[in-house]
């Protein structure tokens, strides 16, 4: 029987292991140490650990996996034997969707080969992409996968035209991801999944990870979930409840729960304490944006996604699927530079959007420097008319410059509306792109901004300017950390962020100032 090795617990003494088990799912709250728990039980695993994740696996934004039998290993070693493989795949999703129509392509050739052979009868053998077939046909009635021009092509219930993988559904693009990830699974993997209803509609929920486990028969399969619906679908499932972690000592509390055992109280302790999630740009190590919001928001779950799409995208599917978690999401995004009816879209959309336009711009709110002159021992008012007129000054020499990238900002934006459309020809096609300069109007859009820009300067609106002025150096060239007897642009955010980690007034005060740049006063978003 395969052995699982498990983490140190610290009610028991020597190596800790699990025989003879299908199902894994780690339990607890949050903070608990789950996350930790599963990167631990991955390390001792050792090549046999195989990771499959939703959340990361549509986009490029994410660090590549060097693990041996990873897709990423797997992408690679493809590239260096095939040299007809396409190399410009950026996520996860599209080095399988690659590798599967080139394994196709390798089938097709290697029957011709052998009927060429005598003219004998090839027997078909069913490819990776047909096993896909068949189940995503199973679990979709009505849909297809078929090849078209060198790539696969969807047919889906919302309509008759052929799409790419890239235009699917958050689901369907997670059910594809899942039937084709696990098909590459090295041979007695132990295969961790991190939220595995994530995205997956609970309607098709335990017959798609009954597929999937049906799939690798030979392969144990670890979830991390607190989602009550999936719990109940895994029959044979044995489940390891965390209570938390010793950083010091490297060890969990943690329960082994068999099948059958989990009861309505358990669940209760342990999901009862979720909390809303707030995902954000940025990366979980090096960014501001984490730094900064888990401070602001300290009783919400801040997840960092990378880009502003992805933050976008995700909050927006989750909050569309409210019946499968039961948590509110909510998001936030730098302004850049976003109309006003992009920003109005985007809040009732529940994503926050600061009247900022880039987070180090928070740090130079009128308030958040009068709290921090304090602080320091300076005269804020005195701190906050220099740093406006300096502000003011620079926003004057970059105005035309900013205009021009507004401009090219809703051009882009209003370009992409504009093609999405049905056109009968290509004459068609080229007709409306002809027109388009004409209905555009970038030079009217251009004169307009420079007379809004040339006004705040004029009257020296300085949060106006720090709601449009995308400029990275501005707080540094501001000189606003050497007035406040900082060194350096950074070691002021740190100073910043250290003075809301601080209890009292003025940390509650800094809070009150980020929250109200990004509209959070509504109930709904906790304190």
């Amino acid at each position: 029987m395969t052995t699982l090795p498990l983490p140190t617990n610290i009610h028991k003494r020597g190596e800790t292991s699990l025989t003879g088990i299908r199902q894994l799912t780690l339990i607890g709250g949050n903070g608990a140490g789950k996350s930790r728990f599963m990167e631990e039980m991955v390390g001792l695993c050792g090549e046999r650990a195989y990771l499959m994740n939703s959340l990361s696996a549509f986009y490029a934004q994410r660090e590549e996996s060097t693990m041996p039998g990873s897709i990423d290993s797997l992408f690679r070693a493809a590239v260096m034997q095939q040299s007809y493989m396409r190399t410009d795949a950026v996520s996860e999703l599209d080095k399988i969707l690659y590798m599967l129509y080139s394994e196709e392509l390798e089938s097709l050739i290697k029957m011709k080969e052998e009927q060429g052979h005598g003219g004998k009868k090839v027997r078909f053998q069913p490819t990776k992409l047909d096993v896909i077939k068949r189940y995503w046909e199973q679990l979709f009635p009505g849909n297809r996968i078929t090849a078209r021009g060198g790539h696969l092509a969807f047919a889906t219930g919302a309509g008759d035209d052929l799409i790419s993988a890239g235009a699917l559904s958050q689901g369907e693009k997670a059910v594809l991801y899942y039937l084709g990830s696990v098909l590459y699974a090295p041979s007695e993997a132990v295969i961790f999944i991190d939220s595995p209803t994530l995205f997956i509609h609970p309607s098709i929920l335990g017959q798609l990870w009954n597929i999937i486990e049906g799939l690798r028969t030979d392969c144990i399969f670890v979830y991390n979930s607190v989602n009550e619906d999936f719990l109940s679908t895994r029959t044979q499932n044995v489940s390891i409840w965390i209570r938390s972690y010793d950083s010091g000592q490297k060890s969990w509390d943690y329960r082994i729960i068999g099948p059958g055992m989990l009861t309505d109280e358990m669940f209760a302790e342990f999901a009862g304490n979720r909390r809303q999630v707030l995902f954000i740009e940025g990366d979980a190590r090096n960014s501001i944006d984490r730094r900064l919001y888990s401070l602001v928001f300290p009783d919400m779950n801040v997840r960092p996604l990378g880009s502003c799409n992805k933050v976008i995208e995700t909050t927006r599917s989750m909050n569309d699927q409210r019946g499968i978690h039961h948590l509110q999401s909510l998001g936030i995004v730098d302004r850049d530079r976003r109309t006003d009816q992009e920003v109005e879209y985007l809040r009732k959309k529940q994503i926050m959007v600061p009247d900022v336009a880039e987070i180090e711009n928070i740090f130079m709110l009128p308030g958040v420097i009068t709290m921090m002159a304090h602080r320091r021992g300076r005269e804020g008012s005195k701190v906050v008319r220099r740093i406006k007129k300096e502000v003011v000054r620079m926003f004057k020499r970059h105005s035309e410059e900013q205009a021009l990238q507004h401009v090219r900002h809703k051009v882009k934006r209003e370009v992409e509306c504009r093609i999405d459309a049905r056109f009968s020809c290509i004459t068609a096609l080229e007709t409306h792109l002809r027109s388009l300069p004409s209905k555009l109007e970038p030079r009217k859009h251009y004169n307009r901004l420079r007379e809004e820009f040339a006004k705040m300067v004029r009257d020296e609106d300085y949060e106006g300017i720090l709601r449009v002025f995308n400029h990275k150096p501005m707080l540094n060239e501001s000189g606003l950390p050497q007035l406040l007897g900082y060194k350096t642009k950074d070691d002021y955010i740190t100073g910043v962020l250290e003075a809301m980690k601080s209890s009292g007034r003025e940390s509650e005060q800094l809070r009150r100032e980020v929250r109200k740049c990004l509209h959070a006063e509504e109930e709904h978003i906790p304190a």
